[in-house]
């Protein structure tokens, strides 16, 4: 029987989701999962998120590392690893190095990427959609996979995740962003990364799983390994739709997903 993974799962403690380590953990376990990652988000810097709305202060997410490692002592059936995700941001490397040391010193074992702001624009945000209406698409896009290859070869990370968000709203550029794929899949294989297959695009306006076939098949070439997840911020998204990223996996041509479980550790999973 094939093996279910999560890799990229949040609770209440980002300020945006919903369920608590427990709920999130049930979930998985009724979902028949055999391994997650939960991923919190790492604090942003205070002018990004003054109110802490889209990530936790350092105290509260030290607190909720604590919880984690205590429940994954005791829960059985589940190979639960604590993770955390981390934003990319243009001109601020200081911040990936610090953040990185703050997770590692948190009982953190795998960090994922993540590119969500470009040059201070959450590109991402609902709330900031009709900022897309003043922008050059084609410029955004291009503009994303520097910056996302950069994150990819940075060291900072050890798997980048959802990696073509900048579709999120379905903006599309005028132009065949093929060569934006390979220079994002040499970036990620320079930088001895996995990328994720994301299932979160689906329930978005793009309706595809992040990345699109043609970025896949991209990493797929370059021999760039992948692993999988919900992106889920409720208990009742956690392992949603994993099924469809393992048969995309198959389509672009691997044969194993990866299952992070930190220090470079990787267990793989047959597809």
């Amino acid at each position: 029987m094939r093996e279910l993974i999560d890799c990229h799962i949040h609770t209440h403690c980002c300020g945006h989701a919903t369920g608590t380590v427990e709920q999130v953990v049930g979930a998985a376990v009724f979902a028949g999962l055999t391994g997650i990652v939960l991923t919190e988000h790492l604090p942003l810097p205070s002018d990004l998120d003054p109110g802490r709305a889209v990530s936790p202060s350092e105290e509260d997410f030290a607190a909720y590392a604590v919880s984690v490692q205590a429940i994954a002592k005791r829960v059985k059936g589940l190979d639960l690893v604590l993770g955390a995700e981390a934003d990319w941001l243009p001109g601020r490397e200081e911040y990936a190095s610090s953040i990185r040391r703050f997770a590692l010193d948190s009982g953190v074992r795998v960090i994922l990427g993540s590119v969500h702001f470009l040059d201070g624009w959450a590109f991402d945000d609902p709330t900031q959609v009709e900022s897309w209406e003043t922008r050059d698409v084609d410029a955004v896009w291009n503009r994303y996979f520097q910056v996302w290859g950069d994150a990819a070869r940075s060291g900072a990370f050890d798997v980048m995740c959802h990696p073509d968000l900048v579709k999120k709203f379905g903006h599309r550029p005028s132009f065949d962003p093929r060569d934006l794929y390979l220079e994002a899949a040499d970036a990620a294989r320079e930088g001895g990364v996995l990328i994720e297959v994301s299932t979160a695009g689906l329930r978005r306006s793009v309706a595809e799983l992040y990345p699109g076939p043609g970025l896949l098949k991209a990493f797929a070439a370059a021999g760039v390994p992948a692993t999988v997840g919900s992106d889920a911020h409720s208990p009742a998204d956690v392992g949603r739709d994993i099924d469809l990223a393992y048969e995309a996996l198959a389509c672009a041509g691997y044969r194993q997903v990866g299952f992070p479980r930190g220090e470079g550790e990787v267990r793989w999973l047959d597809l």
